[in-house]
């Protein structure tokens, strides 16, 4: 069993996302923490964060734009991006709404399912609002 040494680097990458509902990218993450660790790169927070998603510690959200988000909320959820400004928004469904989702996929699959990921795409009310403009 190998131990993982304790980074105080990473905590506070791990810290920032348990606290912003934002889903940042990396780039937003390395900007947050370059105000605590002014001489972090780049390159060592995309490393944490790989760790962290390995680790089962974080989320992170790939849905096609290229930008991969991350997510300190590891609890089911679901996702709604815009497609517009390309935001990330947490989406709360009922218990029984997700079980219900995950045991009409099982019944009419073959095989194991273990997790899923789901995301929702449309406009955000931001862009709603300012297309309204």
């Amino acid at each position: 069993m190998t131990t993982t040494k304790f980074s105080r680097q990473r905590e506070s990458i791990k810290d920032y996302l348990a606290t912003t509902k934002e889903h940042p990218t990396a780039d937003m993450v390395y900007d947050y923490i370059r105000k605590i660790y002014p001489n972090i790169s780049l390159g060592t927070v995309y490393r944490n964060l790989n760790f962290l998603v390995d680790q089962g510690s974080i989320i992170k959200i790939s849905y096609g734009n290229g930008s991969d988000r991350f997510d300190g909320n590891v609890l089911p959820h679901y996702h709604f991006v815009c497609r517009e400004c390309s935001a990330v928004e947490d989406i709360s469904l009922p218990d029984e709404a997700s079980e219900q989702f995950m045991d009409t996929a099982k019944a009419n699959f073959n095989g194991s399912i273990e997790s899923s990921t789901t995301y929702f795409y449309g406009i955000c009310s931001k862009c709603l609002e300012k297309n309204k403009k």
